[in-house]
């Protein structure tokens, strides 16, 4: 196919412009003008959504709020649209808080994983103790659950690529705590042989080949989910996604 210049594709929302969602509707909707859409276990229900916090407008802030359910989840995706072989280097970043850190879980990355009504246990992956269990056949993020030994830890997991993905949480472990009400710019580099690197506030924490699958077709998504009866939430600032186009198609 021919190519022309616009070579990139790039995918930014800084939460200053788009409508308040509370979804109440079973189906996700778009959120924004950058593509994105409001996903999750529960979305139907009137106090799940996303809305823009006011008291935060000169940045623009965007928060995720799930209903008071167990296992409930709201988060934005990006359709399944991006093949790391044909289009990396992908990377991915967002700035993201929360008001505490308990009885939640929190995944931002790319998954093959995105339906209306995904959640995280379960559907992604679940984390309990030191153990790891990868659900999704391909993943590849950051993740931060209240069930790991380790529970107010960053964690870099993935699977699906050459390298088996792992399932001892202490060895996914990034040692570096999300603290309430401070924010995090998460970075994810992922290169079209399935190389992955982790960046938490500027650091480089982990460097993993293999990490993800070079020919499956992923998604992108940021979401929050609860554990037991209490609504849990997640502040975005922004997201950024960026990726080579492909011309094969």
């Amino acid at each position: 196919m021919a190519q022309a210049s616009k070579g990139r594709i790039e995918i930014f929302e800084d939460f200053i412009g788009g409508e308040d969602i509370i979804a109440n509707t079973a189906a996700s909707r778009t959120f924004g003008t950058a593509g994105l859409r409001v996903i999750g276990q529960g979305i139907a229900e009137t106090d799940s959504g996303i809305v823009l916090l006011e008291s935060d407008g000169l940045n623009g802030v965007g928060r995720l709020t799930t209903t008071n359910e167990d296992q409930h989840s709201c988060g934005l995706a990006t359709a399944t649209m991006f093949d790391v072989g044909k289009m990396g280097t992908i990377v991915l970043e967002a700035r993201v808080q929360f008001e505490n850190l308990d009885t939640k879980e929190f995944y931002f990355g790319l998954t093959d994983v995105n339906t209306d009504t995904t959640i995280i246990e379960g559907g992604t992956m679940v984390g309990n103790g030191t153990t790891m269990t990868l659900t999704a056949s391909d993943l590849c993020g950051f993740y931060l659950s209240a069930e790991l030994t380790d529970d107010e830890d960053w964690h870099a997991v993935f699977n699906g690529g050459t390298t088996t993905g792992e399932t001892d949480s202490t060895a996914l472990d990034l040692n570096d705590d999300a603290v309430a009400g401070e924010f995090d710019v998460l970075r994810l580099e992922v290169g079209n042989n399935g190389t992955a690197r982790w960046f938490l506030n500027g650091v480089l924490k982990k460097t993993q080949t293999g990490a993800v699958s070079t020919s499956t077709d992923l998604a992108v998504v940021l979401i929050v989910a609860t554990y037991g009866a209490a609504i849990e939430t997640a502040d975005v600032d922004y997201i950024s996604i960026t990726a080579n186009r492909d011309w094969t198609v």
